[in-house]
């Protein structure tokens, strides 16, 4: 038996990861986004921030080849990307749940029955809401939204050989900004 899952992708700042979460608590599901990082850690043996940070490292391409260790042999990031390929199977296999990054969509696309997300927003929406929820400097936060989904759109890019962001690759996408976090929440959880 299937179970319904929903995967959230989601531009830095656009309120992705607050939506995942609401959307969980209202449906009474486990919510995985922090604890993935940390589920991911234990079964490879890397800490928490190193998962954390080398799961958004942009793989830097010439001529669309990979500049990584990878030419000679298993890196690292192919290991931790086998490790969450794993983890995230797993949780799906218990049961339903809302799953926040990671690249969980691409994972799960063909092991369970899936409702695949992108939250976005503009850029002035996302740079006030990083500036007062996440506490960024208010100098420029555009450059960190660019940045951070620069590197998020590669990793995905990396892995899965999907654009990310695409909206022919998602069952859905809302923009955050327009509809509101409470709106967005209240959509996903009647589609669920």
């Amino acid at each position: 038996m299937k179970n319904r899952i929903i995967t959230i992708s989601r531009e830095f700042g656009s309120g992705g990861r607050t939506i995942g979460k609401e959307v969980a608590d209202m449906l009474g599901i486990p919510c995985y986004d922090s604890e993935l990082i940390h589920q991911i850690a234990q079964e490879s043996g890397f800490a928490d921030s190193y998962v954390k940070d080398t799961s958004e490292d942009a793989k830097v391409t010439v001529m669309g080849f990979a500049l990584t260790p990878r030419t000679f042999g298993k890196t690292n990031d192919d290991y931790l990307w086998e490790v969450q390929e794993k983890v995230i199977s797993e949780l799906a296999e218990k049961g339903p749940c809302v799953i926040v990054g990671r690249c969980a969509d691409y994972i799960l696309r063909e092991k369970a029955d899936c409702l695949t997300v992108f939250i976005h927003a503009n850029m002035n929406y996302r740079a006030k809401r990083i500036v007062e929820i996440y506490g960024e400097r208010a100098e420029s936060p555009e450059h960190r939204l660019k940045e951070k989904d620069k590197r998020r759109a590669a990793y995905h890019r990396f892995y899965t050989d999907m654009k990310w962001g695409y909206a022919q690759n998602y069952h859905i996408s809302l923009d955050s900004g327009i509809l509101g976090i409470e709106k967005c929440v209240d959509i996903l959880q009647k589609l669920f």
